[in-house]
C-alpha cells in the first residue's frame, strides 16, 4: 500500500476536506451536530487563507481527498498553544474509508516537514483525552506528553497538549 500524497489545499479540494473533517470529528463523537465549532471545521476556505490546510490525497488517479489537518506557526492566530519557535495542527481529520492507510500520520509528518521549512525548532498542538488513534501518531513519530501545558478552551472541554523538539534545533 502506497502512502498518499500531503500537499497544500486547492480550491477544488475545500469542499471534500470540510466534509472528511465534519466527519471526524461530528462522525467519530468528539463534536455535536448543532455546536459551533461545526462552522469553523466546514470553513476550510478560510483555514486554508488564515493558515495552512494541508490534504491527504489518494494517489491512485482519482485525486480523493482521504484527510486534512491545519497547520499555523506559532504565534499566528490559528496558533492556540505553539510557542513562536513551534509549528501547530489542529483539526487532524481522516476520512472512515481512509482509516488505517497510514493518512493521518502523512499528514502529522508533513506539518512536521513544514514546520522544519520554516525553521521552526519543534511543535506543540492540542489534543482532546479521548483521540486515542491520534494519540498513537503522535507517540510513533516522537511527541511527548507536555502535562504543564494542558488548558481548557471552555468549562468541560480540557485538553492535553504534545510536544517536540526537532534535533539541532535551539532549546
Amino acid at each position: 500500500m502506497r502512502s498518499p500524497i500531503v500537499r497544500r489545499a486547492l480550491d477544488h479540494d475545500l469542499a471534500a476536506a470540510a466534509e472528511v473533517t465534519v466527519e471526524a470529528f461530528v462522525g467519530d463523537g468528539h463534536t455535536r451536530p448543532d455546536s459551533d465549532y461545526v462552522h469553523l471545521l466546514r470553513d476550510t476556505a478560510r483555514r486554508n487563507r488564515e493558515a495552512e490546510l494541508l490534504v491527504a490525497v489518494d494517489d491512485a488517479g482519482t485525486g480523493a481527498v482521504l484527510g486534512c489537518v491545519t497547520f499555523a506557526a506559532g504565534g499566528t492566530p490559528w496558533a492556540d498553544i505553539a510557542g513562536p519557535d513551534e509549528g501547530e495542527i489542529r483539526m487532524l481529520a481522516v476520512g472512515a474509508a481512509a482509516r488505517g492507510r497510514g493518512v493521518g500520520r502523512a499528514l502529522v509528518a508533513a506539518s512536521m516537514d513544514r514546520s522544519r521549512e520554516l525553521g521552526l525548532a519543534g511543535m506543540a498542538f492540542s489534543t482532546r483525552p479521548e483521540m486515542r488513534h491520534a494519540h498513537r501518531i503522535y507517540d510513533a513519530l516522537g511527541f511527548a506528553l507536555a502535562p504543564e501545558r494542558y488548558w481548557s478552551p471552555h468549562p468541560g472541554t480540557d485538553l492535553l497538549v504534545y510536544t517536540t523538539r526537532f534535533p539541532h534545533a535551539p532549546s
